[in-house]
């Protein structure tokens, strides 16, 4: 899968704001509506760091918004100087399944 780093439109150093947009079809192929959260690994040097983010709420499951938004997320994001970038290019990055409602960032997509 490929995630899309995601803003509100407001920069905050602590992360708040951020997240990943799901593509549509990963959504419906490796998401199910009977999970509240999801916990997503996030590359960080030689280890991994876990957020868990809701995916109950309605917008995750609207056609538009797709969104997974989390300070862990974002905190991420800017620690790992992802969370700036051009009006219409953000960061893109290859996300695999891990099990049962879980997810691990594997790198940033070229």
């Amino acid at each position: 899968m490929i995630w899309t780093a995601w803003n509100n439109g407001a920069w905050h150093a602590s992360g708040g704001g951020y997240g990943f947009k799901v593509d549509l079809r990963d959504r419906n192929r490796w998401f199910s509506r009977a999970w509240r959260t999801v916990s997503i690994e996030l590359p960080s040097g030689d280890r991994h760091l876990s957020t868990t983010v809701n995916t109950g709420k309605a917008s995750f499951w609207g056609a538009e918004c797709r969104e997974l938004i989390s300070r862990g997320i974002g905190g991420w994001l800017v620690s790992q100087g992802h969370a700036h970038w051009p009006k219409g290019m953000p960061p893109r990055f290859e996300v695999r399944t891990s099990g049962t409602a879980r997810f691990v960032v594997v790198r940033q997509h070229p």
